[in-house]
């Protein structure tokens, strides 16, 4: 429902609201451990998603089961709360594989290190279940700095003129990398670009789950009854480094940091669900402790060595083998054993 150029949301269910709060907890532990891995060398490199966790864990919790998730490096915790293995969702940032998980079991796409590439495929993937008669909503998550991309723009060019059913959530953290919002985009918010290309568009607070939970179940909804595609930007703040190798002090004071510690997302979610009397003290350490059982499975299972097999690389290149792959293989087949 519309009114006066102001869209209507419904307020999420009590029980959306504290599934959040338990997502969000636990992916935030998982995100910890997973940082603290890093620096030991267990992982290669981890992009932190602390502070961003209403948007990844929102983005998961709205789409069903048979919808289509679209992520980024950044995106673990929306993988973990999709209910994928949380040592599967760190395959590709241990190195061990290009894709931990498998797609089409979870309706996740393999993590998009190459900016914006999987928006149109996001795109691509929404229009064929629809030529198929399926209900399929694909959201793809995006950074603000993915949106400088030319393949984010063909995607949402796609999207218009097919209508197709996807979602693009902009998670505007603010930087892309080392270079702040201003010296990327000069509109006065990344919404304009969906709407530039026929896309419905709105703005939300990333940082408050319960406005991130309202907007994308519309959107998705919307997306599933052929209304037409969405583009949500939300703002929120990457309180980590760009990564694990990252020193974010070379490029933002503390004081720009320490600002937006009072919109943590998973305090303010708490603060509501208290004052609401939907959560008790005995719940909030019930949580933790889940989060930190959580944790400490996922630093168990990550201490011991994989098994490898250096051939599995040429594995899921192509449905069938190039002659090139086969050539190289056989390459490596023949090091391997004159060893």
């Amino acid at each position: 429902m519309e009114k006066a150029g102001t869209r209507i949301y419904a307020e999420p269910s009590p029980d959306a609201l504290l599934a959040a709060y338990r997502k969000m907890v636990v992916g935030r532990r998982f995100d910890e451990q997973a940082t603290a891995l890093a620096r030991q060398g267990r992982l290669a490199v981890h992009p932190s998603s602390l502070g961003q966790e209403a948007c990844q864990v929102g983005a998961a919790l709205t789409l069903r089961a048979t919808d289509w998730l679209f992520p980024t490096y950044r995106d673990c915790v929306a993988l973990v709360s999709r209910g994928i293995d949380p040592v599967e969702a760190l395959t590709l940032l241990r190195g061990d594989g290009h894709c931990g998980y498998d797609p089409v079991r979870h309706r996740t796409a393999p993590q998009c290190t190459p900016l914006a590439t999987h928006t149109a495929h996001a795109t691509g993937l929404a229009h064929a279940e629809r030529l198929k008669g399926a209900d399929t909503v694909a959201l793809a998550l995006v950074g603000d700095g993915a949106t400088s991309e030319g393949d984010f723009h063909e995607a949402l060019n796609l999207a218009g003129v097919l209508r197709a059913p996807v979602v693009f959530l902009v998670q505007n953290n603010g930087y892309a990398i080392s270079v702040p919002l201003s010296d990327q985009c000069a509109a006065p918010s990344l919404a304009y670009k969906g709407v530039g290309y026929g896309v419905r568009a709105e703005q939300v607070d990333g940082n408050d789950a319960a406005a991130v939970l309202a907007v994308l179940t519309r959107a998705v909804e919307d997306a599933r009854a052929g209304v037409g595609p969405w583009l949500v930007e939300a703002h929120t703040y990457r309180m980590g480094p760009h990564t694990s190798a990252d020193d974010p002090s070379r490029y933002r004071s503390p004081e720009e940091t320490e600002a937006w510690r009072d919109r943590d997302p998973i305090a303010r979610l708490e603060s509501a669900l208290r004052e609401r009397g939907l959560l008790t003290d005995d719940d909030v350490k019930a949580v933790a402790a889940e989060a930190d059982q959580y944790a400490a499975d996922v630093r168990e299972r990550l201490a011991v060595d994989p098994d490898l097999d250096p051939l599995a690389l040429f594995d899921h290149v192509f449905s069938a083998p190039t002659p090139h792959l086969a050539e190289q293989r056989a390459a490596l087949r023949a090091e391997l054993e004159g060893r």
